[in-house]
């Protein structure tokens, strides 16, 4: 049977505050970036994981391994959850996550910004052809 594994990590990020959504399941993770602006509340994450869960755009799976779980004594989980809390930044697997899907996201506009620019010159150079052959006809 498959573990589906979801986390959300809401942590502040020079100005705003963000909330990561990282989805792991079958050795792959994949990874959403929502911006909340001001400090959420406990009830206003809440509500936005009801409502707006399953509108989010995860971006493109990357592989990892799951480690398996064993029985950890219940001090060290605590000393586990303490670094957890005072180290509040991105797991390194989510950045490349985050970053392989702005890439992608990068790498479109930039295929589109360069389609238009070309359709661009091709319409200009029409234009050209069209005033030279006005102007060799005597108009």
């Amino acid at each position: 049977m498959d573990k589906v594994c979801e986390i959300l990590q809401v942590l502040f990020e020079e100005p705003f505050w963000i909330g990561v959504f990282e989805k792991r399941q079958e050795g792959k993770l994949s990874v959403c970036k929502v911006t909340f602006g001001a400090e959420p509340k406990d009830y206003e994450v809440k509500n936005f994981v009801l409502s707006n869960y399953y509108n989010l755009r995860f971006g493109p799976t990357v592989e990892f391994k799951m480690k398996e779980k064993e029985k950890v004594n219940p001090k060290r989980r605590q000393r586990e959850v303490k670094k957890q809390l005072k180290n509040a930044t991105i797991g390194t697997k989510s950045q490349q996550a985050i970053k392989l899907g702005q890439e992608e996201v990068k790498l479109d506009r930039k295929i589109a910004s360069k389609k238009r620019c070309e359709e661009e010159k091709a319409f200009q150079f029409a234009l050209k052809q069209q005033k030279k052959k006005e102007k060799h006809k005597g108009r």
